[in-house]
């Protein structure tokens, strides 16, 4: 299925709405799917909707909560989310981060027991359009374990993402690294599985702890396991992010001793900085200017793929998608029919959204 990303925003609010989101609500979270897409992240995009819905009937989501100041000490903050939707629940904390920032100078921000926050980029560009640094990490609970430990064969953890935004200057827009500490996201596999596409090497293995490509072995019991980016370096960097957002947020972690229910509950802990407070706006824009010109300069291995920096990508898919459309391959689109079956929207009606 071929669309425009304001025909799928169309029909992802829709969704949202007949599954009892007001239509601000409805409309933020099929957005911020949509954005998703478009930057290239098929994995949390609109392909997250059944999962949604299937976690609406479950009552492992609640719609239209908003985010529970928890302390407010200054320049701490924490936020719980009271199982809301991720980008709402997570939209107030950082706006009620972003503004305090600007008081402060420097904000630890805490946010617990979120429903799916999405692409945590998202939060790292509300930062960086406001002219703050942000540095965020996300842990993953509430459904069983799916990323391997380094020499271990079984899950023992989640994706858990990080994030680390910088503003932009006049000449370069703002950078952006955003990414899961395993060797894909999780929707990545999804998404091949959906496809009938093995992954590359290096990303899973069976439940044995072998080697596999086959993204099928995330689906059967007994399960395999996602390995972590990196080896040992990114195994350390989803540990570290695992107790900083769940420990330091009072949401859990992923050990047995806290329950699962099946859903997805994230939980995060950001620190927000403003750069004047520090070397300055201007030393700062004139090292990104200074440093970025020099890395991109350096000469490509490939004349057809010149060095990037972080967040290009992004921007890359972006006008692409924006101008050219989104491709859902047909499992994924059959599923999002499907769901939106399941909270009273006639399949017919939500592909006439689209059209």
């Amino acid at each position: 299925m071929h669309a425009s990303a304001d025909a799928l925003r169309r029909v992802a609010s829709a969704i949202l709405e007949s599954g009892g989101s007001a239509v601000a609500e409805a409309d933020l979270v099929a957005d911020h799917l949509v954005l998703a897409n478009l930057s290239g992240h098929d994995s949390h995009g609109v392909g997250m909707i059944p999962a949604y819905v299937r976690h609406l009937e479950a009552g492992l989501v609640a719609p239209n909560t908003r985010a529970k100041v928890v302390k407010d000490d200054g320049p701490m903050l924490m936020f719980d989310g009271g199982r809301g939707y991720g980008r709402v629940v997570a939209g107030e904390a950082m706006d009620a981060a972003i503004a305090r920032c600007r008081q402060t100078g420097v904000v630890a921000l805490t946010l617990a027991n979120a429903h799916h926050i999405g692409r945590v980029g998202a939060y790292g560009e509300l930062a960086s359009g406001a002219g703050l640094v942000s540095l965020h990490f996300v842990n993953v609970t509430d459904h069983r374990a799916l990323v391997a430990p380094f020499r271990g064969s079984d899950g023992r953890f989640s994706t858990n993402p990080v994030c680390i935004a910088l503003p932009g200057t006049e000449r370069h827009p703002p950078l952006l690294l955003d990414m899961a500490t395993s060797a894909i996201a999780m929707g990545k596999v999804r998404v091949a599985r959906n496809e009938g596409h093995l992954v590359a090497e290096g990303i899973l293995v069976d439940p044995q702890g072998q080697p596999t490509r086959d993204p099928n072995v995330m689906y059967q019991e007994p399960h395999g396991a996602l390995l972590t980016f990196g080896g040992h370096k990114g195994y350390a960097l989803a540990v570290i992010t695992e107790l900083l957002a769940g420990a330091l947020s009072g949401g859990p972690t992923i050990q047995p001793g806290n329950q699962r229910l099946g859903g997805v509950v994230n939980n995060m802990f950001a620190l927000l900085v403003d750069p004047s407070r520090l070397a300055g706006v201007d030393w700062l824009r004139r090292e990104i200017d200074g440093f970025v010109d020099y890395v991109k300069a350096s000469p490509p291995a490939d004349a057809a793929a010149p060095v990037l920096v972080p967040g290009e990508p992004e921007r890359m898919a972006r006008a692409t998608r924006e101008r050219e459309g989104i491709d859902v391959d047909a499992t994924t689109w059959d599923e999002v029919l499907q769901a939106a079956e399941t909270v009273g929207l006639a399949r017919a009606k939500a592909e006439a959204l689209v059209a």
